[in-house]
């Protein structure tokens, strides 16, 4: 299962961060702080995410996209070449988290921005069960494909994905709403929506919106439609 270990507890944050109230319409709504597993729980928690500001940027950014790009699970689109290359593929969870965030930061990939720091960060957040990794495989045993993300109780936070062959991704994302459903989790975040991502069912919500959502993820409660 993919989230089959309860995450270990994390120190509470010691940095300050601006409440939502003051937040600017810009996504970009911090800077500074750091990477360490507290900050980035509390920061996921309350609808943040990081990412350098400016690519190459060795400056640290805190952002909360408006609006927000998320995927309602009962609207995840699954068309016939999805349903045909799942069968072809195997899917495995939290077995080769390192080697997903390496092909998520490939340098290669056009608006990479996953640095070093970033993935030891995420894999120390791993360890601590809160990061997650599904991973695509082919008949070969290569991988190539998935994605990686944060759980926060009903929130997953996916952070990159990355494929190699045909609806390797895709079929990861399918295999992550499957879980999610499961599990009775409702809100799956995707940072900012894109055509391809539409094309998948993703929709763009109001960054108020949003934060509702996630508070009631986190408590436990299905969100209002």
């Amino acid at each position: 299962m993919l989230f089959e270990t309860t995450p270990q507890a994390v120190s509470e944050c010691h940095w300050a961060f601006p409440p939502a109230a003051e937040w600017a319409d810009d996504d970009l709504v911090g800077g500074g702080a750091d990477l360490e597993p507290s900050t980035l729980v509390y920061a996921y928690s309350q609808g943040m995410f990081p990412m350098g500001i400016g690519r190459g940027s060795k400056h640290l950014g805190w952002w909360s996209p408006n609006p927000r790009g998320i995927l309602p699970l009962p609207n995840l689109q699954v068309s016939r070449s999805m349903k045909q290359s799942a069968k072809k593929y195997t899917m495995r969870t939290n077995t080769n988290f390192s080697a997903v965030m390496a092909a998520c930061a490939s340098p290669i990939r056009e608006g990479a921005w996953i640095t070093s720091p970033f993935i030891a960060a995420y894999e120390r957040l791993h360890e601590l069960g809160w990061a997650h990794s599904v991973e695509t495989y082919n008949e070969d045993g290569h991988l190539v494909g998935g994605l990686y993300g944060v759980r926060v109780g009903g929130l997953f936070a996916g952070e990159s994905m990355f494929h190699l062959q045909r609806d390797a991704s895709k079929v990861a994302l399918m295999h992550l709403v499957e879980h999610m459903r499961s599990l009775n989790m409702s809100l799956l975040d995707v940072q900012w929506s894109t055509p391809h991502l539409a094309s998948l069912g993703v929709v763009e919500v109001p960054r108020d919106q949003y934060l509702r959502q996630l508070s009631e993820a986190i408590s436990g409660q299905k969100p209002v439609s």
